[in-house]
């Protein structure tokens, strides 16, 4: 399902511009005369991989009387009470206006979610204008530009939490998979059948006796269930046979097509090595969970011993806190009653819906009541939370440094959401995100490669040899298509024989002269 975003601000602001930016096509008329849009227009549109479904509004008039501007203001007013979302747009080059701070207030008293986008951001002029936006209260502001596409990205990330997941309804027509799986001889297919009210499967004192996974519909009340019984799965260091790899495979199977896994352990001797394993397999595969302790009528004290077991679950398996312990026995029917009503509250609670709003809420208590660590000396800072889909709950986390965020404020995250939402018995699924810093290190800066003054340039391309020609005596004649010419010798005047007089000084070279006569 497309997310509903209406595109709201003043006139002359540049939402008609974004509107055609993101429907892909020019849909709306744009002029730089105010006033342009007066009907709502609606247009299927698209930011990345998120469908859209976009309302373009007339410019916000702060008027209430009976002229044009006040009938274009409700149409306005109807676009944000019927979206998702509500992005506010207002011009980054002029500045904030007392028009835009009277929508900003009109605003904060709706209960839609809205998004600040600071358009005609391109360049320095609009610097000042988007760190104005902070004094409207919605939030930080994105700088944008719908003319030439600046800020997508930006826009695409503050969108993502709002997303709208194509969640299936739960129909009751369609039946809830359940497996029962636990070791051997825990009494798995005694509680299919006390369950179903006849003698389905085949059950005795012996080990092993259910080799495939048997599925048997079934209705309790006005639902419709598919109980999956499955072997018994040991441990793999004791499983040699064939026979029994392909049926723990088989089992397995039915874990990752269930929706909801009962794990049946004999109360005698509940919670081994293989039961905690069992578990684990279960909350990776993100399925709900509920543990059966079966045979109860064995046990002596059940009332301090049953608080033993789910302490002790409690200690052994922290990923799936709060999970239903249900003590029954299937041969006497004892605690049977108690087990359907948990199973159908895990199912609820792994296809329960949190809304974005309760979630950022949950999110302020939270880390008020125990603020986020500090990693190198700066502050991880959580700064919204949305819930992406179902079946398990998955949420996304949008934090400063998330990469930096420690495990245990993880968990303790997981295990505050799954107590304040009620939503024992499922797993919880957290994705931390942080936006893109193109000056981060390690990350790329948008835009061309600065061109080094040393950077190799291309070689020269070489010159192509030239041709000679040679005459029948193995003379040289031509290079390269021009005839060579004889190069006249060069006469040098020789020096004259020591002891000759010199015309300019008067005497012979080389004597030394005599004493000057007085």
């Amino acid at each position: 399902m497309p997310l509903k975003l209406a595109i709201v601000g003043r006139p002359n602001v540049g939402k008609s511009t974004l509107f055609n930016r993101l429907a892909g096509k020019k849909l709306a008329i744009v002029d730089d005369q105010p006033g342009v849009t007066r009907d709502r227009r609606f247009a299927a549109g698209r930011l990345g991989d998120l469908d859209l479904e976009l309302i373009d509004t007339a410019g916000f008039e702060d008027v209430k009387d009976e002229s044009l501007e006040s009938r274009m203001r409700a149409q306005t007013e109807l676009a944000i009470d019927e979206a998702d979302v509500t992005l506010f747009v207002y011009d980054a080059r002029e500045g904030l206006t007392a028009g835009d701070e009277i929508f900003a207030n009109l605003l904060r008293r709706r209960n839609s979610p809205v998004i600040v986008a600071a358009n005609k951001a391109e360049g320095k002029a609009g610097e000042a204008g988007i760190a104005e936006g902070v004094r409207l209260g919605l939030g930080e502001p994105i700088g944008i530009s719908g003319e030439h596409g600046e800020g997508m990205s930006e826009l695409y990330a503050a969108l993502l939490p709002f997303e709208v997941q194509d969640d299936e309804p739960i129909d009751k027509d369609k039946p809830i998979m359940i497996a029962v799986v636990g070791r051997p001889n825990a009494g798995k297919s005694t509680l299919v059948n006390a369950l179903i009210g006849e003698d389905r499967l085949l059950t005795g004192p012996e080990a092993g006796i259910t080799r495939d996974a048997i599925s048997v519909d079934w209705e309790f009340g006005d639902r419709k269930l598919r109980l999956v019984d499955t072997a018994g799965m040991r441990r793999k260091a004791r499983i040699d046979e064939k026979l029994e790899k392909l049926s723990v495979q088989d089992s397995i199977r039915a874990i990752t097509f269930a929706e909801v896994v009962l794990l049946v352990m004999d109360a005698t001797h509940p919670f081994e090595i293989q039961d905690l394993q069992l578990a684990d397999l279960v909350e990776r595969e993100g399925r709900g969970l509920v543990f059966v302790l079966t045979k109860w009528d064995l046990v002596e004290n059940p009332q301090s011993r049953l608080k033993e077991f789910i302490e002790h679950a409690e200690r052994m398996l922290p990923q799936v806190r709060g999970t239903p312990v249900i003590a029954l026995s299937a041969e006497t029917g004892r605690g049977l009653d108690r087990l359907m009503p948990a199973l159908l509250k895990v199912h609820m609670n792994w296809s329960t819906k949190v809304k974005t709003r309760d979630l950022n809420d949950w999110l302020q208590m939270a880390m008020q009541r125990h603020p986020p660590p500090s990693v190198g000396g700066r502050r991880v800072k959580p700064k919204y939370m949305a819930q992406i889909k179902a079946r398990p709950p998955t949420f996304v986390l949008f934090s400063t440094r998330a990469d930096q965020m420690p495990e245990h404020y993880r968990r303790y995250l997981v295990n505050s959401l799954r107590e304040s939402f009620d939503l024992p018995g499922v797993p919880l699924r957290i994705t931390i995100k942080s936006g893109a810093n193109p000056y981060a290190e390690g990350e790329a800066k948008s835009g061309p490669k600065p061109v080094s003054r040393y950077a190799k340039q291309a070689p020269k391309p070489k010159k192509a040899e030239k041709s000679t020609s040679v005459d029948a005596n193995g003379k040289i004649v031509k290079i390269g298509g021009k005839p060579v010419t004889a190069k006249k010798p060069i006469v040098r005047a020789r020096s004259a024989p020591k002891g000759l007089t010199s015309a300019k000084s008067g005497r012979s070279k080389g004597a030394r002269p005599g004493p000057r006569k007085g």
